[in-house]
């Protein structure tokens, strides 16, 4: 996982102009459209074509491969409830999504994305291979799990639920994984043990880009400490006697600096002292003759 994600770094850093700039407006638009058109069709007939479907794809009808994504899970009807429930679903959405892609680029946060999709569709192609029946597909559960992985970057960001409430995003997502378990078991119950994969992917693709991030996390610090206490005073006159015992060659009478510990500081003798004193260049010409 770790391996993975630095070779996604790479080509994220190699290939800056990858991905959808502001992919998440995109798709909240595209969300709009689809619910707006859908509560006011009655037959239905406009949904059951966007839904994904492989034996719809095998006559032709290609658009599914894409046309699911916008298909928002909410509720029915225009109802002036419905629709401002639905708006905050869908403003959630954008500005879990934006601050995403703002922290890791639009390539990451690209590569995110359409890995859930694609991993939605895999499962689908299975299901039906072996199941004889094509899961119903949607990004609600996909949508969802941006919240885990802006809570794993962002634990202490305070969000206002409602406009109103303020909430830590780490809290948020807790609440988010326990809709995620009840409703993985909820479709055991009822026997839909297809539809109960759905959140389970959503996860997974979550984990494979943020788990490694999340376990150093919650990993607990290790502390060293040292084996004995130290006494620094002892140490520090030890490291003095070192740097007084060491050899050297020329030693300024003014500071004391030795061209051991100074090897490029350059040493001058005065003529003007009586006897053999030796300076650095900064006290040659500024110190008192020794008579």
């Amino acid at each position: 996982m770790k391996k993975l994600m630095r070779a996604i770094d790479r080509f994220c850093l190699k290939h800056r102009r990858f991905g959808i700039p502001r992919l998440m407006l995109y798709i909240i638009i595209g969300y709009s459209v689809v619910y707006l058109i859908a509560a006011t069709d009655r037959t239905g007939r406009f949904l059951q074509l966007l839904t994904f479907s492989i034996d719809g794809i095998l006559r032709g009808e290609v658009w599914r491969i894409i046309s699911w994504i916008f298909i928002p899970v909410a509720g029915s009807g225009i109802g002036m409830s419905t629709v401002i429930l639905t708006a905050l679903m869908f403003y959630f959405y954008y500005f879990i999504g934006t601050a995403l892609e703002n922290e890791w680029g639009t390539p990451k946060f690209t590569i995110y994305y359409l890995t859930g999709v694609v991993m939605h569709i895999l499962y689908a192609v299975i299901v039906r291979l072996f199941g004889g029946v094509t899961p119903f597909l949607h990004t609600n559960f996909l949508n969802l799990s941006m919240f885990f992985a802006f809570a794993a970057l962002y634990p202490e960001h305070r969000v206002l639920l409602f406009f109103i409430i303020p909430i830590k995003i780490k809290w948020l997502a807790l609440i988010n994984g326990a809709y995620f378990l009840i409703t993985v078991i909820v479709s055991v119950i009822q026997g839909q043990y297809f539809s109960a994969l759905i959140p389970v992917l959503a996860f997974f693709n979550f984990f494979l880009f943020c788990g490694y991030e999340l376990i150093n996390r919650l990993r607990p610090m290790r502390i060293h400490r040292p084996a004995k206490t130290v006494n620094f005073k002892e140490a520090a006159k030890k490291y003095r006697a070192t740097e007084e015992a060491r050899p050297y060659r020329h030693k300024c009478a003014v500071c004391g600096k030795t061209d051991t510990q100074y090897p490029h500081l350059e040493f001058r003798y005065c003529s003007r002292c009586n006897g053999y004193h030796c300076f650095c260049l900064e006290h040659i010409n500024n110190h008192v003759h020794f008579q």
